[in-house]
């Protein structure tokens, strides 16, 4: 279950069933691993949890806000909330069963403490406050604990003050106010810029840390018992959530808990989904490719809805692909790559803040270029969630329908363009996958016209496709590499061709000498790297060894893609189940923004397809029964 690493110990999920680790120690600085965290979210905001007890990271109001937590990017000035047993102790922590509560259990020399953490929802969905609910049950002997809660510089931005109130202490920050709550506590200590609170433990004893924050409004101060009780309502609400989860296969465990984290990247207000929770994660160990991901790009919307689609989740499928097909009928050109969470296109401009940085790692950056670059793979990846959205027996709208007829005619008409890629890099090239995106495109395309559910000249959309098809044939296999190349003219190899197996484009034989080219080439063990060359400056791509998976079982190679899939299924995810972005495959630490949407959906996607092609590609829930 455990595997040596520079720091800490890099525990391997085992199907959601707890092991007990002693604590890990967190570097001098006091950055702990990637591996050691754990999310929690209300649909507006996420939190992440380590296994220390302290919360690292939590931005408020939402997802995409600074964050008034963040030692996570600023050990010393970011802002944490912690809660721990003071003596010496070892951690045993799970999600609840079916839910996104997080339940850590501490065990020192004198008792055993069980803490329980959530970030609250209402009787009817998502509260209009946040409110951070963290449990304290006393199970064994006597246990001390020092819960505090000291807010941040919002990355170097603004000065938190605690001020005092008739109702009790009130942190401020910026436009923020955050009421610690607290419940059967020994004392609390109000410091200039914080509280610390205090609790003894008995066995069947109940205690309460808390948190509720608004931003520019009123602060409502429920009271902390009805903090605790909100956890309860919390629980009941992922369940039921989970239970609706279309899927009982064999990798049920995994795949319900990935439904769960992608649940947590949705955005409640306007149904986008967030391609990451965090920003400014290194790609590598030796840092220098740090973006934020707290976007919603178009590919991983596309992605996200299909797998949702597929698991039964019609309702956020419905609300994500309404709030982005408006975003694109909205827009002057139908090609944004990616939108803030509030629907708007961010421009160019990208801020770096004068904070360290998660060990180091320069720089620490709010905003992201990408939403200027033509990328044409954006037409498949839109044109897949509708097909998919029409093929599952639903209708599409007159506006919409015209929107994707254009969509298609811009396919036809840009695809032998240059463009950046899915990779968003800086040189522009006739990249195989792009065109093979609008090949993917104008095939949907003609598939929903001739179903009635677009205008437009079907003919002229498969004589496109064909024209795409023809090229690629020509211009983009290399008989010499055995393999579809990243771009003709070159002998390099690209990972984002696996999606076009998965897409159909080709399961025959020149793709298996692709598959086998790729794992020669970019393999490390049963992961991958993105491309050639990649692995000189990051580490392994998490979903692009989950596309091997799948694509693996297109191409009949169903052996090869079981054992492939419990490879990293024993490797990738971290203790409670959790994908980043990228993963050391010598020391199997995370890197990259977590918890990624790509990376989770390529795990649930790669399980659907086995089970698929062995049972023929009966819908999930005929496949294996409902969960």
């Amino acid at each position: 279950m455990t595997r040596s690493a520079a720091v800490g110990t890099q525990l391997r999920w085992d199907g959601g069933a707890p092991v007990r680790v002693a604590l890990d120690e967190r570097d001098p600085e006091g950055y702990a691993d990637l591996r050691t965290y754990a999310p929690i979210g209300d649909g507006r905001t996420i939190a992440l949890v380590a296994r220390d007890g302290s919360i690292d990271w939590l931005p408020l109001p939402a997802i995409d806000s600074p964050p008034a937590f963040a030692a996570l990017l600023d050990a010393e000035a970011g802002g944490r909330i912690a809660l721990a047993p003071v003596e010496p102790h070892e951690v045993e922590r799970r999600y609840l069963p079916g839910t996104n509560v997080l339940e850590t259990t501490f065990f020192t020399a004198s008792g055993v403490v069980r803490v329980t953490d959530a970030l609250n929802t209402g009787q009817s969905g998502r509260l209009p406050w946040c409110e951070l609910a963290r449990r304290i049950d006393g199970v064994e002997g006597e246990v001390q604990l020092c819960g505090e809660i000291t807010p941040g510089t919002l990355l170097g931005a603004a000065s938190p003050w605690a001020s005092d109130t008739v109702h009790g202490v009130v942190l401020r920050l910026d436009g923020l106010s955050l009421a610690p709550r607290v419940l059967g506590h020994e004392a609390l200590e109000t410091g200039p810029r914080g509280v610390v609170a205090r609790f003894r433990t008995s066995p069947g004893s109940r205690h309460f840390l808390g948190l509720v924050a608004t931003d520019e409004e009123p602060l409502l101060l429920p009271d902390p018992a009805s903090m605790d009780a909100g956890i309860d309502r919390t629980i009941a609400s992922w369940t039921r959530w989970s239970e609706s989860c279309d899927y009982s296969g064999e990798w049920q465990e995994a795949v319900h808990r990935s439904a769960l984290l992608l649940k947590q990247l949705i955005y409640g207000p306007t149904g986008g989904i967030t391609a990451a929770a965090t920003t400014s994660l290194p790609e590598s160990l030796a840092g220098g490719k740090n973006w934020d991901y707290r976007y919603s790009w178009v590919r991983d919307t596309a992605y996200s809805l299909s797998v949702l689609l597929q698991l039964g989740a019609t309702e956020e499928v419905h609300g994500a692909m309404t709030w982005l097909l408006r975003l694109l009928r909205g827009q002057d050109d139908a090609t944004a790559v990616l939108h803030g969470l509030d629907g708007s296109v961010p421009g160019d401009e990208v801020t770096e803040h004068d904070v360290p940085g998660w060990r180091g790692a320069q720089p620490v950056v709010s905003g992201n270029r990408a939403a200027s670059q033509l990328q044409l793979g954006v037409y498949g990846d839109v044109f897949n969630i509708v097909a998919m959205y029409v093929d599952a027996g639903n209708v599409l709208d007159a506006p919409t329908g015209r929107l994707m007829a254009e969509i298609a005619d811009l396919a036809a008409d840009s695809w032998r363009r240059k463009d950046a890629g899915m990779w968003e890099l800086e040189v522009d090239q006739h990249y195989t996958t792009s065109k093979l995106g609008c090949w993917h495109a104008l095939e949907q395309a003609a598939h929903l016209a001739e179903l009635g559910q677009i205008p437009g000249d079907a003919k002229r959309w498969r004589f496109e496709a064909d024209a795409i098809r023809d090229w690629v044939e020509e211009h983009c296999w290399s008989e010499e590499r055995g393999a579809y190349v990243w771009y003709p003219g070159t002998d390099r190899l690209d990972a984002s061709i696996l999606l076009h197996a998965i897409s159909g484009f080709d399961r025959g034989e020149r793709m298996r000498r692709t598959l086998d080219a790729l794992d020669g080439e970019l393999g490390e063990g049963p992961h991958l790297v993105r491309y050639s060359g990649a692995g000189d400056e990051e580490s392994s791509f998490v979903a692009c060894s989950f596309w091997m998976v799948a694509a693996r079982a297109h191409c009949g190679q169903v052996d090869m893609a079981r054992e492939r899939m419990e490879l990293l299924l024993a490797e990738a995810p971290n203790d409670v189940g959790l994908l980043a972005e990228m993963l050391d495959a010598d020391t199997g630490a995370f890197l990259g923004n977590l918890p990624q949407a790509l990376s989770h959906l390529a795990l649930v996607n790669a399980a659907l397809t086995i089970d698929d092609v062995e049972h023929g590609g009966a819908p999930s829930g005929q496949r294996a029964g409902r969960g």
